[in-house]
């Protein structure tokens, strides 16, 4: 019938104890959480990453180190992959949203870090106009004469 003995002995035993609903609950393919940490270090390491969104992966391991939390730099970056924290820019949001959730008060660093960030974020050298298009400019740059060939000025005119 195309089955191993073994299969066929296990789907019968599957039947018999509990039907057709036992057959179809089978799958192949089990969860694999490897590598996942407990539920505590990761919400220690998303607690960081807003409380000081300017460490890195390495700082941000040294001071869970310091708290007891042992975890590697790429433990604490996989994490803030998975919570959508990976970037500073990323991390400055979050903790812009937390601000507005529970309106908790800022320390000075953090403030620091969330004016820095206003200010890249302001358009710098920008020339406004009255229209898209109604200021050009144009660049010219003189690098030489090419060896036999004249210029429009210098050929003599009859």
């Amino acid at each position: 019938m195309g089955y191993s003995r073994d299969s066929f002995y296990r789907f019968k035993q599957l039947y018999e104890n509990g039907g057709e609903e036992a057959l179809q609950e089978i799958s192949r393919k089990k969860p694999n959480i490897q590598n996942r940490v407990p539920d505590y270090i990761e919400e220690a390491v998303t607690n960081l990453a807003i409380e000081n969104p300017a460490l890195g992966q390495v700082r941000a391991s040294h001071e869970l180190s310091q708290r007891g939390i042992m975890i590697s730099a790429s433990g604490v970056r996989s994490i803030w992959l998975r919570n959508d924290l990976e970037t500073l820019k990323k991390r400055l949001k979050a903790l812009e949203a937390k601000v507005a959730q529970d309106g908790i008060l800022l320390t000075e660093e953090q403030l620091k870090m969330l004016e820095k960030a206003k200010l890249e974020k302001e358009a710098h050298g920008e020339i406004e106009t009255e229209h898209p298009g109604y200021l050009g400019s144009q660049d010219t740059y003189f690098v030489g004469t090419m060896k036999g060939v004249e210029s429009a000025s210098m050929v003599p005119r009859t």
